[in-house]
């Protein structure tokens, strides 16, 4: 049981990727679906989420306009399509199933994918 993050890589600033987040033995039917990203000695940082009937979509400031979320949460893999990529978007990228029934705390998110890693070249 478990998610993993594939797509991530190197690209130059300006360039997209592909994030695909794959369920192995659970589903994201009914769950909204979030990204995070990290930075090496900084904070984790909430990127994007959709809601669990897939009608409602959430991004950071510093992502809005630029990065799209997949909004069909009964697809596996679910996606994230990064564009016009900067080199403050360089992190680890994961993705968190979401049990937004829950009160709005870390216990909400009940599994975490290994990140895969984008990195920007200026």
């Amino acid at each position: 049981v478990q998610l993993q993050a594939f797509g991530g890589g190197l690209v130059q600033t300006g360039g997209s990727l592909r994030l695909s987040c794959v369920a192995s033995g659970l589903t994201f039917n009914n769950y909204a679906i979030d990204w995070f990203r990290r930075v090496p000695e900084k904070d984790r940082e909430w990127v994007s989420s959709v809601s669990d009937g897939g009608d409602a979509t959430y991004y950071a400031d510093s992502v809005k306009g630029r990065f799209t979320i997949s909004s069909d949460n009964a697809k596996n893999p679910q996606c994230l399509q990064p564009n016009s990529l900067k080199p403050d978007d360089t992190a680890l990228y994961y993705c968190v199933r979401d049990r937004s029934y829950l009160a709005p705390t870390p216990q909400k998110y009940d599994y975490w994918g290994q990140g895969t890693l984008v990195t920007v070249s200026s």
